[in-house]
């Protein structure tokens, strides 16, 4: 998976008032099963991993009004779906085919509690049995919703 897979990023005119419109998009997958501080936390995880590899996609630093500074966050949306099992099964095996960046939480990640841990959690088990909760893929708009076509927004 290269850093350089995904489409550039729609120009921004400074000044104008017609709103940035971009040519990737950031979508989050996850199982209608889980518990709302689960669907948190997987979100949470896996966004953090597309940041850290495209920091293209991650916009300036935020001042308030007495100079106070926060940390930047995503330059564009990212959209949260929900599906089934068979779902994620299905956005998994399209994301693979298609090569985009992604990043995944299993079940089994609720058991642990480092990054190291986690990692081996993964590395244990076979793609085609991986018990996925949560995707995140990031790329071209028409080749992301082809990835989650079938899963619906969160509500």
């Amino acid at each position: 998976m290269s850093t350089h897979d995904a489409a550039p990023e729609a120009t921004e005119t400074p000044g104008a008032e017609t709103p940035v419109r971009f040519d990737t998009k950031i979508a989050v997958l996850l199982r209608e099963d889980l518990e709302t501080w689960q669907r948190l936390n997987v979100t949470a995880f896996l966004v953090s991993g597309l940041g850290s590899q495209f920091p293209e996609i991650v916009g300036e630093l935020y001042e308030d009004a007495d100079a106070v500074g926060y940390l930047p966050m995503f330059r564009q949306p990212v959209l949260v779906f929900e599906g089934t099992k068979e779902t994620l099964t299905t956005a998994h095996a399209r994301v693979l085919s298609r090569a985009l960046p992604r990043a995944l939480f299993t079940s089994d990640l609720f058991a642990t509690g480092n990054d190291r841990d986690n990692r081996a959690a993964v590395r244990a088990v076979a793609t085609a049995d991986l018990d996925l909760v949560g995707l995140a893929v990031y790329g071209p708009k028409n080749a992301v919703d082809k990835v989650m076509k079938g899963a619906r927004m969160h509500p």
